[in-house]
C-alpha cells in the first residue's frame, strides 16, 4: 500500500488480525527510508507484483529500492486463500477472443513457468510457507459433465496440465454437499502461507542486494527527468527507472493507474478447530473454488481449522463479517451449524475492467504492474519476471499484456459498480443453476 497524503506518516501500520498474521515469520519491521537514496531502480509496492519485481531484477544483478507504506505483503498477498495455480481472473477463452490463440497460449504459459519458478525459489531460498499441500479443485455448481470432461481434455493436450475430471459420485465421496456436480482437480496447484512466502521473496530480494523500506509511503513523484525522484516523509530516492506496484492501494499516486484501479473488497475467515466434524462435510487436503462468477474458496488446515473466503463487495470494512461468512460456509455445509470462527478479516484486491494485468510502459523509464484481482499468488511471480526482464534484459515479452490496457475503471463510482456487477453475477449463477437442473 502506497497512498499519497501530504502528511503521510512513517510508522508502518501492523499486520491486521488474520490466520497468517498470527503464524507471520517476519522481521518485527524492515527500516524507514529516512534519509536520500540512489539507485538503478525503485519499485513503489511491497506485494507480490512489487517482490517479485524487485527480487528479479535483484537475480539479474541490478541495483534495486523498495518502498512499501506499511509491512511487506500487509495488503491483498498476506491475506488471501493461499492458492497458487497457473492462470489469470480472466479465462483462457475470454483471453484468446482477445488476442488470438497464439498469445493466449504464451500468456497462459507464462503462468505454468511462474509456477515453477515459485516451487524453485520456495526450494532455492529456504522458504518456510508451509504447511503446503498439492492439488486444487475446481468444483461445479453446476451441471455440465460433457463440457467439463472437453475442456479437461483440451487444457491436458494443449498445456500437458495433467486435470483430472471427477464425476459427481467422486466428488460425493470427497464433499459432503448437494451443492456441487462435477469437479476437476488440478494435481500440480498448491496451497501455501501467503504471508510467509511473501516474507520469504522479500528477504531472498535482500540478500541478493535489493534494499526494502517499510513505514515509507510514497508523498510525492517527479517522472518526468531521466533521473527520477520518489519522495517520502523522511527521505527520497532518485532512480533512473521506476516500477509502480500498487494495485488497489494505489490512491491518487498516479492519475492514469488511479484512474484504471478499481479496488473492491473480500474477505476471509478463519474457523476454530472442527476435528472429526470436518469428514462429515469435507474429505479431502485440496483446495476448493466452485464454478460460480461469485464463488466460494476454501481449504481445510492440516489442523482441521477451515479457511474460507468469498464475497466481493465495495465495502472494505463490514459489520458482522464472522457471522457473514460463516452463513456462507452453511450454506454449502449444513451439517456443520454451530461452528465458530476464530478469525475473519478483509481485504482489498484490485482489480481492472478487462480482468487482466495491468503490465507495461508509461514513458521512458516509468513501468507499471498491477491489478491481479482475485488470482494473484502465481501470476504475481510471472508479471515480477516479465518487468525484470524487460528492464534487465530489454525482452519485450511484456508487449503481449499491451492489448489488455489502462481502461477507466468508474472513478468515485467505481466501487459502486463492481457492487452492482457482483449482485448481478450473482443472479446469473442463480440462472445458470436453474438452467442446468
Amino acid at each position: 500500500m502506497v497512498p499519497t497524503m501530504k502528511n503521510a506518516t512513517t510508522s508502518a501500520a501492523p499486520y491486521v488480525d488474520s490466520y497468517y498474521s498470527r503464524s507471520v515469520k517476519a522481521p518485527p519491521s524492515r527500516p524507514v527510508l529516512d534519509a536520500d537514496a540512489e539507485c538503478d531502480i525503485c519499485v513503489i509496492g511491497g506485494g507480490m507484483a512489487g517482490l517479485a519485481t524487485a527480487l528479479g531484477l535483484a537475480e539479474r544483478g541490478r541495483d534495486v529500492v523498495l518502498l512499501e507504506a506499511n509491512r511487506v505483503g500487509w495488503g491483498a498477498s498476506g491475506r488471501n486463500g493461499g492458492f497458487v495455480s497457473g492462470g489469470y481472473s480472466l479465462g483462457l477463452e475470454e483471453i484468446e477472443a482477445r488476442v488470438g490463440r497464439a498469445d493466449a497460449s504464451a500468456l497462459f504459459q507464462l503462468t505454468l513457468d511462474a509456477l515453477e519458478l515459485i516451487k524453485d525459489r520456495i526450494n532455492r531460498y529456504e522458504i518456510d510457507a508451509g504447511p503446503m499441500r498439492p492439488g486444487i479443485m475446481k468444483a461445479s455448481w453446476f451441471a455440465n459433465a460433457d463440457g467439463m470432461k472437453a475442456n479437461t481434455d483440451v487444457m491436458n493436450e494443449r498445456f500437458d496440465l495433467g486435470l483430472e475430471f471427477q464425476s459427481r459420485e467422486q466428488m460425493r465421496e470427497l464433499y459432503r454437499t448437494e451443492r456441487y456436480h462435477e469437479g476437476v482437480l488440478n494435481p500440480t496447484a498448491f496451497q501455501f502461507h501467503s504471508l510467509n512466502f511473501t516474507n520469504g521473496i522479500a528477504d531472498a530480494a535482500e540478500a541478493g542486494g535489493a534494499r526494502i523500506f517499510e513505514g515509507s509511503a510514497v508523498t510525492h513523484m517527479d517522472l518526468t527527468r531521466d533521473l527520477k525522484r520518489i519522495d517520502t516523509a523522511k527521505g527520497s530516492v532518485s532512480a533512473n527507472q521506476v516500477v509502480i506496484c500498487c494495485s488497489g492501494y494505489i490512491g491518487h499516486l498516479h492519475p492514469k493507474l488511479s484512474r484504471a484501479t478499481l479496488p473492491v473488497g473480500t474477505y476471509v475467515v478463519l474457523t476454530e478447530p472442527l476435528g472429526e466434524r470436518l469428514q462429515d462435510a469435507i474429505r479431502t487436503p485440496y483446495g476448493t473454488s466452485d464454478s460460480r462468477i461469485a464463488n466460494d474458496y476454501y481449504r481445510a488446515l492440516p489442523d482441521t481449522r477451515l479457511l474460507w473466503g468469498g464475497r466481493v463487495s465495495s465495502n472494505l470494512s463490514p459489520r458482522d463479517l464472522e457471522k457473514k461468512m460463516i452463513g456462507d460456509i452453511l450454506r454449502i455445509y449444513p451439517q456443520l451449524e454451530g461452528i465458530r470462527a476464530e478469525v475473519a478479516w478483509p481485504g482489498t484486491m484490485g482489480y481492472s475492467v478487462h480482468k487482466m494485468p495491468q503490465i507495461g510502459r508509461l514513458s521512458d523509464g516509468v513501468w507499471f504492474n498491477q491489478g491481479y484481482g482475485g488470482h494473484g499468488m502465481c501470476a504475481t511471480t510471472a508479471g515480477g519476471e516479465v518487468v525484470a526482464k524487460a528492464i534487465a534484459e530489454s525482452d519485450e515479452t511484456y508487449k503481449l499484456f499491451a492489448p489488455f490496457g489502462l481502461d477507466f475503471a468508474g472513478g468515485p463510482l467505481g466501487p459502486l459498480i463492481a457492487q452492482c456487477a457482483y449482485w448481478g453475477f450473482q443472479l446469473q449463477d442463480l440462472w445458470s443453476a436453474w438452467r442446468s437442473k
